[in-house]
């Protein structure tokens, strides 16, 4: 069984360590662009994710700089950008609204413990074959979520505390459609327009949301919109109050018993999902640079990141997709470009921060509603007829679920029917085939059908993993063999692998056969089903004399059986 046990790793390197062997002034100055400009494209996006979750924009601020450090100074992978991003966005929306801030910060110092063990106990190539269908699921639905719940601030609407769930909010929608600000309206289409409209080629320099962000902030500011109270728009001054100078200095969360033990169901989401946003994230930024990353240290790091990040007020941070591919695009070389990005949105906190007060948060849902439908995989539901009906399925009720109730439940069930399905399309490969006379050659008739073979002797070949569906098959062959069978002789060699409910399957077959005084041999059993097999103690309940090597042997030994 232990073969069935992840193995801890035994080091801690960093991308970095290599990364910065044979470093020079051209590789720093490409990172340099890089970051700086994925700080600026950063800036709206971590002030956005925070006022969406229900924090603070200084928050957001605090974790792209804390975390973002980081995941780049720790990490596996040279690319990864990390910071608040929207797949987490509903679930810390809903702790804020349940338990409020202060175990907000709690959960997630915890989920960044989970983080950190799954690395250290070598999960990380585990979790990146969470099946497509269920993590695109998640993806589709966490973007409604996050469309549905800027749909207030892009419309400007007098919502006091918008309703957690995506019905209440429709229905919120609907009952303050009259009461639409249309500056709000005006400034949010216009940032969108610019965000649709901006040429590629100039986006490569300046990001088109970065653009949108400034007019509309320079606007809403003027002092003639100002003169108008009819354009009066939410800023984040109005709502907020002014963003802090300074460095927040670090305090652990509140921890208390009771609030531990109810965190633990959603730290354990914010950690599940944040590995799977992460690795999610390194695995694109491996396509597009054809680089390897380090799975266990990436979610090391990121264990770290959501440790330290709560410890400044910050939220739970992952890699994030678009700000990592923004990183590579602008020519980044190595994890310095990723500590540049945390270092400039420093220095904006530091010495920009008060300019940040005058943005208005329909320009920052704008820029979210855009991010937001880039971020769904809509395609994939023009793919759902060409779809295997079992990955249709999970990947429609992941959505719905993610959509109609709540992450946490979403993530439970994803992984569960993820679990599932990998459990039935692994026991559709198992099979138990009697052999014919000549095996290994390729005769016609059972070998019990041939005057040579000792009468009430039956053989059977077991292939693939011996587990779920193992047991109806072994009993579909007892049936098949009927009452003549005396001895049967299974033929393991093609078996790679065997869990509890397997050796649970052999233990019951084994019982049955004696009931009625009959015999159990195996042959040719591989190493990791033998070691499951000496260990939970079969083989001596088997009887050592019936474990063989070879057919022949197996031969041998039912005749002396009969």
């Amino acid at each position: 069984m232990s073969d069935l046990l992840p193995k801890i790793p035994l080091r801690f390197r960093p991308c970095l360590v290599d990364a910065l062997h044979g470093y020079d002034a051209k590789k720093f100055f490409a990172d340099f662009n890089a970051g700086l400009t994925v700080g600026f494209v950063a800036l709206p996006l971590a002030m956005a994710f925070a006022i969406a979750s229900g924090v603070t924009p200084q928050a957001g601020l605090i974790t792209a700089i804390v975390a973002g450090f980081l995941i780049s100074a720790l990490g596996g992978s040279r690319y990864q950008i990390g910071g608040p991003t929207g797949a987490f966005v509903p679930i810390l929306a809903a702790i804020v609204l349940k338990y409020d801030t202060s175990n907000l910060l709690l959960c997630t110092f915890m989920a960044g413990i989970v983080l950190f063990l799954l690395g250290l106990a070598g999960l990380g190539t585990v979790i990146k074959y969470i099946p497509y269908p269920v993590t695109m699921g998640f993806t589709s639905g966490i973007a409604v979520i996050i469309f549905t719940g800027e749909i207030k601030d892009f419309l400007g609407m007098p919502i006091a505390k918008l309703a957690p769930d995506f019905l209440g909010k429709m229905k919120q929608y609907v009952t303050e459609l009259p009461h639409v600000n249309l500056a709000a309206l005006a400034i949010g289409a216009g940032v969108v327009l610019v965000m649709l409209l901006w040429p590629a080629k100039w986006q490569r320099r300046v990001p088109g949301s970065i653009v949108g962000l400034v007019i509309a902030t320079i606007i809403v500011n003027t002092g003639w919109w100002r003169a108008h109270p009819g354009l009066n728009v939410d800023t984040i001054r109005s709502v907020f109050g002014s963003i802090p100078r300074g460095f927040p200095a670090p305090h652990l969360p509140e921890l208390h018993w009771s609030s531990i033990v109810q965190m633990i169901g959603p730290a354990l989401t914010v950690a599940i999902l944040g590995a799977i946003e992460s690795l999610l994230s390194a695995v694109v930024a491996d396509g597009l640079t054809n680089d390897r990353h380090d799975s266990n240290q990436e979610l090391m790091a990121q264990g770290i990141a959501n440790l330290c990040s709560p410890l400044f007020g910050g939220i739970a941070a992952t890699g994030a997709i678009a700000r990592t591919g923004t990183n590579i695009r602008f020519g980044a070389v190595s994890p310095v470009a990723g500590l540049i990005h945390a270092l400039t949105l420093l220095v904006i906190l530091l010495a920009a921060g008060p300019l940040a007060d005058g943005i208005p948060l329909c320009a920052l849902a704008g820029i979210l509603l855009v991010v937001s439908f880039k971020m769904g995989e809509w395609h994939e539901f023009a793919r759902l007829r060409r779809l295997p009906r079992s990955d249709a399925l999970v990947f429609l009720s992941v959505f719905a679920l993610t959509v109609l109730t709540d992450l946490s439940k979403a993530v439970g069930v994803g992984i569960v029917m993820a679990a599932l399905l990998f459990i039935k399309r692994v026991s559709e490969t198992t099979e138990v085939t009697a052999l014919d006379e000549s095996h290994p050659a390729s005769g016609t008739r059972p070998v019990w059908a041939d005057d040579s073979w000792p009468e009430g002797v039956y053989l059977f070949r077991v292939q693939g993993a011996f587990f779920f569906g193992t047991a109806d098959l072994l009993e579909t062959s007892l049936r098949r063999a009927g009452a003549e069978l005396r001895v049967m002789i299974l033929l393991c060699e093609d078996v790679f692998s065997i869990d509890a409910t397997g050796l649970n399957a052999l233990e019951s077959l084994l019982e049955r056969l004696h009931l009625h005084h009959r015999h159990l041999i195996l042959c040719k059993v591989s190493r990791q089903p033998l070691q499951a097999l000496q260990q939970s103690g079969f083989v001596d309940e088997l009887g050592r004399d019936n474990l063989v090597p070879t057919v022949d042997a197996a031969l041998e030994r039912a005749k002396g059986l009969l």
